[in-house]
């Protein structure tokens, strides 16, 4: 855990860099530090590594006042990334990673397959990478071998500051999301500043906004910023698209879904036809024995000389589908991409749902416990 009791870096007299900073980050919390040039977010970074000293305040890293750490000692207990990587340009990927790992004395066996594990748990090769040099890499190799390098000592606490930011938007949306997966796995106390709200949204377990002279607006999870924002700098500075944003953070739930009657590919249309009486809907969804979708079918629209047909013979196939758990973003783009009315739902292989636009916008009024409040 790290906090951040009433912390305050003052450069002058009356210019603040950080001004009276309350913050707690949980134990496995990924916190996104966001706000304008000037907001602080490296200073508050620096602070907890004690790069940046405060001039009133403690920085607690679990329970622990960092003032009194050895700040070698401390900076060996805090990965930290960078813009651009920082990586030593004289030294090849695999001394790279190793840096810490020898700082703490292990032996070389260790250090070698600490390096190895640590280059494929952010998917690069090492028989392919470790012998390569910095300047051999791209953009997105480079912040990948930084983070390794971060996680070789294993940290408890891992800064992030900007990491993502030197790299093409491409590359920039794949390394997000293999960090998430990277955080999924690891459970690291992670703080990560950046400019990007988006980046901020899809990231963050919790977001501080700040304004400047380092001033905390909010601190709240994603949904919580974007949907109810606290003060009118907090709502100018996510932007009048945060509702469309709000769409990356909320997730698509079990009780979103619609199920329509659902019919087996091997049924007649007479049977299909039975099936829909109960209901008012119109259509069905085909499902095979084992649970998979197959497409759907409207058997009102087949004439009754062929109801002894059977469904497979008359079903359409259902081009939009998501997992369980995609963000609604994730689903209305493949309404938009496929023209659809709806889309399927499912959890691995097997078929759970429909999401209609209707529930899509009730999940998004579900993400902030009811309608956003307008600032």
């Amino acid at each position: 855990m790290i906090r951040f009791e009433k912390v305050s870096k003052r450069f002058g007299t009356d210019t603040y860099a950080v001004e009276n900073l309350d913050l707690d980050i949980d134990e496995g919390e990924l916190c996104v530090l966001v706000g304008p040039s000037g907001g602080g977010k490296t200073t508050i970074l620096r602070m907890v590594n004690r790069l940046v000293e405060p001039t009133s305040g403690r920085v607690l890293l679990n329970g622990e006042d960092v003032a009194k750490i050895d700040r070698v000692e401390l900076r060996r207990r805090t990965g930290y990334v960078i813009q651009q990587a920082g990586l030593f340009p004289h030294l090849k990927v695999s001394a790279n990673v190793a840096a810490v790992p020898r700082l703490l004395g292990w032996d070389k066996t260790r250090i070698r397959n600490r390096v190895n594990e640590m280059l494929e748990l952010v998917g690069l090769d090492p028989a392919q990478y470790a012998n390569r040099y910095p300047s051999e890499l791209s953009g997105g190799q480079a912040q990948r071998v930084g983070v390794a390098r971060a996680l070789a000592g294993d940290p408890p606490v891992l800064l992030m500051d900007e990491p993502f930011g030197a790299v093409d938007p491409i590359a920039r949306d794949r390394l997000q999301q293999e960090f998430l997966s990277l955080q999924a796995q690891l459970h690291k106390t992670v703080m990560f500043v950046t400019h990007d709200v988006d980046e901020a949204v899809i990231l963050g377990d919790r977001i501080a906004v700040l304004k400047q002279g380092g001033v905390l607006q909010q601190y709240d999870t994603p949904a919580d910023i974007l949907g109810r924002p606290a003060t009118q700098f907090v709502a100018d500075f996510v932007g009048t698209d945060r509702g469309l944003r709000r769409l990356a953070v909320t997730p698509i739930e079990i009780t979103d879904l619609f199920t329509p009657p659902v019919v087996s590919p091997g049924a007649t249309i007479a049977q299909a036809n039975t099936a829909l009486e109960s209901s008012e809907e119109r259509w069905a969804v085909v499902v095979d024995h084992d649970g998979r979708l197959m497409g759907w079918v409207e058997p009102g629209k087949s004439p009754a000389s062929e109801s002894t047909d059977l469904v497979s013979e008359h079903m359409h196939r259902l081009e939009a589908w998501v997992p369980l758990n995609a963000s609604l973003k994730t689903a209305f783009s493949e309404m938009l991409q496929h023209d659809a009315g709806w889309v399927a739902v499912g959890d691995g292989d097997r078929y759970v749902g429909i999401l209609t636009p209707d529930a899509l916008h009730a999940a998004l009024r579900r993400s902030v416990g009811g309608d956003p409040v307008p600032v």
